[in-house]
């Protein structure tokens, strides 16, 4: 096997992962589209998985928008620096709560306030490799694979409660593909995936993209 660093880490699956965490940190505004998969568990223990597609655009310090489509209706979602407002109209749903400053702010705001976490919000971070590596106990660098057609480094990771595993873009930039999080404490282990399926570096938007 790989050799492990003192802490149970493979150094190339921690470089990977900090090369990805800088650059994307370092991103002045990126948009994306992307697949979300959640399973779970139902009452006689069959684990059952649904789908939803989303897009989502960044501009740092404090800025975001996001749009997902579920089985239960569309959402969006909106962060500009000084309101969180989570909407749907198609459910009549309307939430919105004073969330001033940074992104990395505001998400915390939302988790704290309602419980609920963004899909993959931990890649939305200024530095998402802290986030990620939190009670992470070993990691291991799997070798290259493809997501969507793209060369990927594919890293897993343990940590106290999950498994997870992520698929970093090969080369110049080394963007996140796909994300799986398992929760091993959690009966029947079920799972969370983000793939994504379109990067966009220079995306277009102005300041009501956002309002």
């Amino acid at each position: 096997g790989p050799a492990l660093g003192a802490d149970g880490i493979d150094p190339d699956a921690e470089q990977v992962l900090r090369a990805m965490s800088k650059y994307l940190g370092g991103l002045p505004a990126y948009s994306a589209k992307a697949e979300i998969d959640t399973e779970v568990i139902d009452l006689a223990g069959q684990k059952l998985q649904f789908s939803s597609s989303g897009s989502f655009l960044l501009s740092r310090p404090g800025s975001f928008h996001s749009h997902r489509h579920t089985a239960t209706g569309a959402f969006e979602f909106f962060i500009d620096g000084k309101t969180l407002t989570l909407y749907s109209k198609g459910r009549s749903l309307y939430y919105q709560v004073a969330a001033p400053g940074t992104l990395d702010q505001a998400i915390d705001t939302f988790r704290m306030e309602t419980g609920f976490e963004i899909p993959g919000a931990d890649l939305l971070y200024a530095d998402p490799y802290r986030g990620l590596m939190t009670d992470v106990t070993s990691g291991t660098h799997l070798g290259t694979t493809w997501v969507n057609g793209v060369e990927c480094h594919q890293l897993a990771f343990r940590a106290a409660k999950v498994d997870w595993q992520i698929w970093v873009q090969e080369g110049a930039q080394p963007l996140p593909r796909q994300l799986v999080i398992t929760s091993r404490d959690v009966f029947n282990a079920p799972q969370f995936s983000v793939t994504v399926t379109k990067w966009d570096l220079q995306p277009r938007f102005n300041e009501q993209t956002f309002s």
